[in-house]
């Protein structure tokens, strides 16, 4: 396990308040925990999505900026979203699909592969080596992938 400095500490300590309260704000009462995964995915699509933007030309490249994403990405990854996914909470607005539950395992699993990338992707953004920031970038949404193509909907199901 790596050390984590006091400074990676601060921003994250930081970010958790910083993600808190817009989360709070967005939560539904009658679905809490529905309102607990969208709001995680929210963050990690906000974070990811202009990262995305830069790797791929459409805004231009800053090795800082794409830095404090994948910083971001890695604090975000962090939180515990798997309290959202309790039994009985596939009911309701949700996008994500029957087979979470049913397949339990799995789902941890595709998660922590995320996390590891996340993690992975800090690390390599923060190198200064463009050509492996962008590698662990595609390596970490390959994760995102592998959980979509099972675990998400494409429109809401109720």
């Amino acid at each position: 396990m790596r050390n984590i400095s006091p400074q990676s500490m601060l921003i994250a300590a930081t970010l958790s308040v910083g993600i808190t309260i817009p989360a709070f704000a967005h939560i539904e009462r009658s679905e809490p925990l529905q309102s607990l995964r969208q709001s995680f995915f929210a963050l990690v699509g906000m974070t990811f999505g202009p990262m995305g933007d830069m790797v791929k030309g459409e805004i231009e490249w800053d090795e800082a900026q794409f830095a404090a994403w994948a910083d971001d990405l890695a604090a975000v990854s962090s939180v515990s979203v798997e309290r959202g996914f309790a039994p009985g909470s596939d009911k309701g607005k949700t996008r994500a699909k029957p087979a979470i539950w049913e397949n339990p395992e799995d789902f941890a699993a595709k998660l922590a592969d995320f996390r590891r990338e996340a993690a992975a992707l800090s690390v390599a953004a923060n190198s200064g080596d463009k050509s492996a920031a962008i590698a662990q970038f595609k390596q970490t949404g390959g994760t995102c992938k592998a959980c979509h193509d099972n675990y998400k909907s494409r429109g809401y199901l109720y």
